[in-house]
């Protein structure tokens, strides 16, 4: 049986009509899923008993089961069970514009990078829509209150899942649907050259973030495996043609870790490459683990290192730091119980 969350209004848009059905019917469907949030067709009261009882043969409610919540300073961390007894985690975030949620799009992750738990755990398998989807409704049922910004980027890499992933964007973008602004929803790659230039012309509007994390080859290649095969030139290429056939500003994050790509020499490297692109650079201070010996920058280190990206015209921020305490921060998450 098919999941129900699983379809865009323009899938239950087909599907009705394939069905006999008039096209409106899914427009009252979606808004009873995600406006009314009701877990079962006969609570779908404007809908006839026939049609209801067809659906109810057609489509599941399944949705996932919160296993576990930590809680930090701003921040609530959930553990999820998958229906298949896989695992995966998403964080909600505090901020002054409002709450956002990071959600996983893999159980696992296979790129590998050297710096990132999820990357520990090699994919089990992608998410479907549904539960990417349902990480959105546990949380807000959860807590009671609205998610403003959805951020793409918890367990696994998105472009490595694309149409699930952009099924998702569909359905949470959709006035009718979850209804988060483009502006809002944020996905982050760590490069797959040739997703990049696909999503480039999907014109969705959403914001795009490239986890770069170097600005040379031979670290980035240490860092993350995926380089020897989208180096730093093939993704500064893509994302000039992205921006190109956008207008969209592009997010670079860049991990800081201590001696390995916090150098003078790295930050300079990094203004080169980034001169004249529509960007900004999204410093993440890094948040250790027992697993490996990387260590986190410097207070110094990390405020040069902002200062010289800041005196060359790059636009630069330092990200917040945010549960750290549980796990919950930006590398850490592991997709099971500890």
């Amino acid at each position: 049986m098919k999941n129900i969350y699983n379809y865009s209004l323009k899938d239950l848009e087909n599907i009705f009509i394939e069905m006999g059905e008039s096209k409106y019917r899914a427009s009252q469907v979606f808004e009873w899923l995600y406006i009314k949030r009701v877990k079962a067709f006969n609570e779908m009261t404007n809908l006839k008993k026939e049609l209801i009882d067809i659906l109810s043969n057609m489509f599941s409610f399944n949705t996932l089961d919160i296993a576990k919540i930590q809680k930090d300073k701003g921040v609530k961390k959930y553990l999820f069970n998958l229906n298949d007894n896989n695992k995966i985690e998403a964080v909600l975030m505090e901020h002054d514009y409002g709450t956002s949620l990071c959600i996983s799009t893999q159980v696992g992750c296979n790129m590998g990078c050297l710096f990132c738990e999820s990357g520990r755990l090699k994919k089990n398998r992608n998410l479907e829509t549904y539960e990417m989807v349902n990480q959105i409704l546990n949380v807000e049922e959860d807590t009671r209150s609205r998610i403003s910004h959805i951020v793409i980027m918890g367990i696994g890499e998105p472009f490595d899942n694309y149409d699930s992933v952009l099924k998702f964007i569909e359905i949470v973008n959709n006035p009718k649907g979850i209804n988060i602004g483009a502006r809002h929803i944020t996905i982050s790659t760590c490069g797959l050259v040739p997703k990049i230039d696909i999503f480039a012309s999907e014109k969705l509007g959403v914001n795009l973030a490239i986890s770069l994390h170097a600005s040379s080859n031979n670290i980035r290649d240490y860092l993350m495996p995926i380089n020897k095969v989208y180096n730093i030139e093939k993704i500064i290429n893509s994302v000039k043609n992205y921006i190109n056939k956008t207008s969209r500003r592009v997010t670079f994050e860049y991990i800081l870790i201590k001696d390995i790509n916090d150098k003078k020499t790295d930050a300079l490297n990094l203004v080169d490459l980034l001169k004249g692109i529509n960007c900004y650079v999204n410093i993440i201070p890094y948040n250790e683990t027992s697993n490996n010996e990387f260590k986190k920058s410097d207070k110094v280190t990390t405020l040069n290192f902002y200062d010289i990206l800041k005196n060359n015209n790059i636009n630069v921020t330092i990200r917040k730091e945010f549960g750290s305490k549980v796990s919950a921060a930006c590398g850490q998450l592991r997709s099971e119980s500890r």
